[in-house]
């Protein structure tokens, strides 16, 4: 097989989607495109299907988007009309054998895929490809502290909870523009690394001593880790970004309630789309060069 043999679905997703559709075209395959923003002039050679179905349909690839599935299983497309919920009569339409690759799916995805025989690649927690898009997403974070802050970074009493490969970016990120950067997070190993770089670091269940003077809190944990008990403790001035795949790591519903000013900074990888679109593709690509491979 090649890359002129297969037919790629791009489906859902923001402006990194329009470019990783161009990479898609300039490797050879044919191209299928729904539910992101569509530019003006369009993108010559990629067909723009009438819904999603049209744009599955006869595709042996289908790409959707990073960010994580809503409760109700829609896909990642803040800008579409339409909630774009993949059902098994959408996805009946690929061609066999078929490949779906995307951040992760839900458990509804993942029945539909087994009942047609369509194979999932999930690539959420891929260290490489996050490494690969974390600069845009830190400097995303930056910029809901910069428009939701009256106070600098520099200085600031800063938590973030998770240290992972995105958390561990914020840190060296927030500890070099001079902030008081305190991480609290269940791995050993990532708490000392992120003393190594210069943040004071805390066991989970540390947090309640910590809260009560922090200034700025960032979730990156795909998990419910801060609750309502957790966020009557932190000043009114805080401002709490969450920056996990859903559910998130802090309930945001609780902190409107509390007075709490909360940002769900979802797809953050948006703030380049064509640096983030170009780094997701070499990812995406390697997996369907893999796959082609193996049908060889």
């Amino acid at each position: 097989m090649s890359w002129q043999d297969k037919v790629i679905a791009v489906v859902a997703g923001d402006a990194r989607e329009q470019e990783i559709a161009r990479c898609a075209l300039r490797a050879g395959a044919t191209v299928r495109a729904y539910g992101f923003p569509w530019p003006e002039g369009g993108i010559e050679g990629v067909y723009h299907a009438k819904d999603a179905t049209d744009a599955l349909k006869g595709a042996d690839i289908a790409l959707f988007p990073i960010p994580g599935i809503t409760a109700e299983g829609a896909l990642f497309a803040p800008k579409s009309p339409e909630k774009i919920i993949p059902t098994r009569e959408m996805l009946a339409g690929m061609r066999k054998p078929g490949h779906i690759i995307l951040g992760w799916a839900d458990g509804n995805l993942k029945g539909h895929c087994e009942a047609l025989g369509i194979a999932l690649h999930e690539y959420e927690w891929d260290v490489d490809l996050m490494l690969l898009r974390g600069p845009a997403i830190v400097e995303g974070v930056l910029k809901v502290i910069i428009e939701n802050t009256e106070i600098t970074i520099h200085k600031s009493n800063v938590c973030l909870v998770g240290q992972g490969t995105i958390g561990s970016l914020l840190t060296n990120t927030l500890v070099s523009l001079g902030a008081n950067v305190h991480v609290a997070a269940r791995n050993p190993v990532q708490r000392a690394a992120a003393y190594a770089a210069g943040a004071e670091s805390y066991i989970l269940e540390q947090l309640p001593e910590i809260l009560p003077r922090m200034d700025i809190v960032i979730g990156s944990v795909p998990k419910r880790l801060i609750e309502r008990e957790q966020l009557a403790l932190l000043p009114k001035h805080a401002l709490l970004v969450d920056v996990a795949a859903p559910p998130g790591t802090i309930d945001r519903e609780a902190a409107a309630e509390l007075g709490l000013k909360a940002v769900w900074a979802r797809g953050m990888g948006a703030r380049a789309p064509i640096t983030v679109g170009r780094s997701q593709w070499s990812g995406i690509s390697r997996r369907i060069e893999a796959i082609m491979e193996q049908e060889s």
